[in-house]
């Protein structure tokens, strides 16, 4: 999963960066001080792996990754250009999700390209740049559609109906997302618009406050968008630490988890993520995550396409149940290790062992 950290200039992206990542990318308080996007790959650590692993005796664990892109500050303008804003919104159209960083704290130290602390406002500047560049792409998009459309393409036909419907919503100022792609319409062959892809607002509080601010909770909740609240410069801070002293830090301040903790939660609230895990005994441990609602024959795509297209059946066990039985023997004996076939509906914590011809 490829997120893109957004926002402001000087709202904070690049000290949360820091702070998930530890990468060290740069961060200083003037505009423009990341210019092209710092990745960093982040393990998705989970505690129920760990215990599975331990259970079954595996080798070891190989933890599932978010790749964080950390884009450069967006300016009004910027679909025009203004701010080196093109180079920016490319980045963008690379990523699966946007964590939208805004500014809700009040260091008076700390410049504000638009000169006054406003995160609504600093919201509708960047969705309304990220709206005005969908409508670009969809309107050239339609000129070649259009042509294939006329000669009676059925696939063309479909994607002009859609991207009609998006130019709609986009010159009324709304974003793509609420126009839902048909199933007739080639993702792959379309455009890639920036206002379809689902987002969860960083809400960069003062230190000590763990709440999202009402103006910003209301328009995530209007947007159908995920909100979270930390501070970055506290969680940077917290980041220069060791595991142990971070701890001790977070336990005296009150903070129950850390930021990154956070962010990687709402954004698997965001793309309705769940997580399943692969053990054997002397072999590696692995977590999986896959889209809500998919089957036992999609995790297997997950693990390997060979492994997909030979599918002959699943064991599966509850990550709980393994653990209480004691391994994969005592899950058999008590009833809880059960053969699926391709069609079972995945369950967040499966352990899943897929039974393939070659």
């Amino acid at each position: 999963m490829k997120v893109g950290i957004v926002g402001m200039p000087n709202a904070g992206k690049s000290s949360l960066f820091n702070a998930l990542t530890k990468a060290g990318a740069e961060a200083a308080n003037y505009p423009f001080t990341t210019i092209e996007p710092n990745v960093a790959v982040v393990p998705v650590e989970d505690e129920r792996m760990t215990k599975v692993a331990d259970t079954v005796r595996a080798s070891g664990i190989v933890w599932d990754t978010i790749d964080f892109h950390d884009i450069a500050g967006l300016v009004r303008g910027a679909h025009e250009g203004e701010g080196l804003g093109n180079q920016f919104l490319a980045n963008i159209r690379e990523t699966d999700a946007v964590v939208h960083v805004v500014r809700a704290h009040n260091d008076p130290n700390v410049i504000h390209s638009e000169g006054r602390v406003d995160p609504v406002g600093d919201i509708e500047i960047i969705e309304t740049e990220l709206v005005f560049a969908d409508l670009e792409q969809v309107e050239r998009r339609l000129e070649r559609v259009v042509r294939s459309a006329r000669g009676g393409d059925k696939a063309a036909v479909a994607e002009q109906a859609w991207l009609t419907e998006v130019q709609a919503a986009l010159q009324e100022g709304k974003a793509a997302r609420i126009v839902p792609m048909p199933d007739d319409v080639e993702a792959h062959q379309t455009v890639q618009l920036l206002t379809a892809k689902p987002v969860l607002f960083v809400a960069n509080v003062d230190e000590g406050d763990d709440e999202v601010p009402a103006a910003i909770a209301e328009h995530a909740e209007a947007e159908g968008a995920v909100a979270v609240a930390i501070s970055s410069r506290l969680e940077a801070e917290l980041s220069e630490l060791d595991d142990e002293e971070a701890a001790t830090m977070r336990a005296e301040l009150g903070v129950s988890e850390s930021g990154l903790q956070r962010v990687v939660r709402g954004a698997f609230d965001l793309l309705r993520l769940i997580a399943f895990f692969t053990a054997g005994e002397g072999k590696p441990a692995q977590c999986w995550h896959l889209r809500n609602g998919l089957t036992a024959w999609h995790a297997a795509g997950e693990i390997h396409s060979d492994i997909q297209k030979g599918f002959v059946r699943a064991e599966v066990v509850g990550w709980e149940a393994l653990v209480e039985a004691g391994g994969y023997a005592g899950a058999r004996d008590r009833g809880t290790l059960r053969l699926e076939g391709r069609d079972y509906v995945m369950q967040d914590g499966d352990v899943l062992t897929v039974k393939f011809t070659p």
